[in-house]
């Protein structure tokens, strides 16, 4: 699964490495921090028509319309791409795709000699350039302030979707986000797809080479914790244990 990412680039810069508006109401150098959890917002690419796209924030942590209470975007911070068609995604599937951008993220292996102990690792696009993961985003409204869907009583929500491990994860966990790549961005995105099937061959594993990784300080395993140290090497972890196939658990 996909549960911690960093975003320090500013969303206005972001806005415009990906030739997109920034949504009202979103401040254009933002909060930068490396170790953003669910529940946070995160920053997201939309189709507001057939020609714009834009820049807004969504809180992590899906909440269908139906929901009675926002609690259930708790439980809801990925979607398996295997099975989001049939469940409780398949209508933002169809209508409400959007693009998740980070500037990386991180994953925690599980290496076979030492099941008890979690290394984390930081993972980043290799040509440094924004992540952008598939993504589906939902607007709850809380009907208990109001029937009237007034900017005060909804919630704009978002979940990061997830598909097998490609061979840059090897050695540290068995699933990985589905990257979107800057060709395929467009036709994620468009509002004019409504059948999955036709966008279904993009939920794939990215392909090798497409990120690089390093092992991380465990500073991040806590929310509480932030800044750039964060996802600076750490050298006293070898990270070649972790190259041999089978060395991480196999782990939701």
């Amino acid at each position: 699964m996909c549960g911690r990412v960093d975003i320090h680039t500013p969303p206005a810069q972001l806005a415009r490495a990906l030739e997109a508006q920034l949504a009202a109401g979103v401040d254009p150098e933002g909060r930068p921090s490396w170790n953003v959890g669910p529940a946070r917002a995160l920053p997201a690419l939309i189709a507001t028509d057939e020609h714009t796209r834009t820049l807004d924030l969504f809180r992590w942590g899906l909440v269908p319309h139906w929901a009675k209470n926002p609690k259930t975007g708790y439980k809801l911070i990925n979607a398996r791409a295997e099975t989001a068609a049939s469940n409780v995604y398949k209508q933002a599937l169809r209508h409400r795709r959007c693009l998740v951008v980070v500037d990386g993220f991180y994953e925690w292996a599980v290496p076979d000699s030492a099941p008890k102990t979690k290394f984390p690792f930081y993972f980043k696009r290799s040509d440094d350039q924004p992540i952008t993961f598939a993504g589906l985003w939902e607007v709850w409204f809380d009907k208990a302030r109001g029937d009237e869907p007034k900017p005060e009583n909804y919630l704009q929500t978002c979940v990061i979707m997830t598909t097998v491990a490609g061979p840059d994860m090897e050695g540290i966990h068995h699933r990985m986000p589905v990257i979107i790549e800057s060709a395929d961005r467009e036709r994620w995105l468009d509002p004019s797809i409504e059948d999955p099937l036709e966008v279904s061959d993009l939920l794939k594993p990215s392909g090798a080479g497409t990120l690089v990784r390093h092992p991380v300080t465990t500073e991040v395993n806590s929310t509480r914790n932030d800044g750039p140290q964060l996802i600076a090497p750490d050298l006293e972890v070898d990270a070649d244990v972790f190259l041999v196939p089978g060395a991480a658990g196999n782990r939701d």
